[in-house]
């Protein structure tokens, strides 16, 4: 997986004249970049919140999220890439943005918050190549500029190195989870957040109703025939990484409210 530096997105956002910040609407604050927001304020570019994957939580809830940044001086909206929900506003609002013609859009954010997604439902069409799970087949790899449409265009970068994400987003974002060393504590911190704001959210998932959550990973490593071969204990290892899939494609469920 490549992530972009600093330095690129610096040449990035100065050469574009809008920059869209992709935030996973389940937890915006944890897949949040002040630091990228702080640099398009120093750039004096215009920057906007897009809170993606609307539909994986209540109306309600996205509209609070909305109004939690806009109260913080912000422009936002939420949409689903997927669902072509929001994504036509999302159009005309870049296009009221931008000063003249032809005008550059940068689109980033951390990865797996849908990027990709995003331009390819702005594009009417399959362009940019999308992905669940960090690290997989069709993740983006480099910088690309895609055309929308006559004029307009967006530079669809490899995401921003996850140094900043809250605990656990910034391992299970930065990587796929077969490259993850130790993926047992990361899948154990999700447990306890899908918990807190779901108590179902492992039954939903895989039947089980463990809400602790190392002997979670041992139930799910047993259900699904995942052993040491020279002791028989269950593989945890294997079980945390498909938590973290799980989490990646929504079926582990849950979403933080906004305050």
């Amino acid at each position: 997986m490549r992530l972009a530096s600093w330095r690129e997105l610096w040449k990035l956002a100065r050469s574009a004249d809008v920059t869209i910040e992709v935030l996973d609407i389940r937890d915006p604050l944890s897949t949040r970049s002040k630091r990228l927001e702080e640099m398009i304020e120093v750039l004096g570019k215009r920057l906007l919140l897009v809170l993606n994957k609307s539909d994986l939580v209540p109306r309600e809830v996205a509209e609070g999220w909305k109004k939690y940044f806009e109260g913080r001086g912000y422009k936002a909206m939420y949409i689903s890439a997927t669902s072509r929900l929001g994504t036509k506003m999302l159009r005309e609002w870049i296009k009221a943005s931008a000063e003249s013609r032809p005008f550059t859009v940068l689109v980033a954010g951390y990865p797996k918050v849908g990027k990709s997604s995003i331009i390819n439902a702005l594009r009417g069409r399959k362009g940019a190549p999308t992905s669940p799970v960090p690290g997989s087949f069709g993740y983006t790899r480099g910088v690309q500029l895609i055309k929308v449409e006559e004029g307009f265009y967006m530079i669809d970068t490899p995401g921003i190195i996850p140094v900043e994400g809250g605990w656990p987003e910034a391992v299970i974002r930065g990587m796929a989870p077969e490259e993850i060393k130790d993926p047992v504590p990361a899948a154990m911190a999700l447990i306890e957040r899908s918990l807190r704001y779901n108590p179902s959210a492992l039954r939903d998932a895989y039947g089980i109703q463990e809400t602790d959550p190392y002997r979670a990973l041992e139930v799910i490593a047993l259900k699904r025939g995942w052993r040491y071969r020279s002791t028989g204990e269950p593989l945890v290892e294997e079980a945390a990484r498909a938590v973290i899939r799980d989490y990646h494609t929504a079926r582990l469920y849950f979403y933080v409210p906004p305050p």
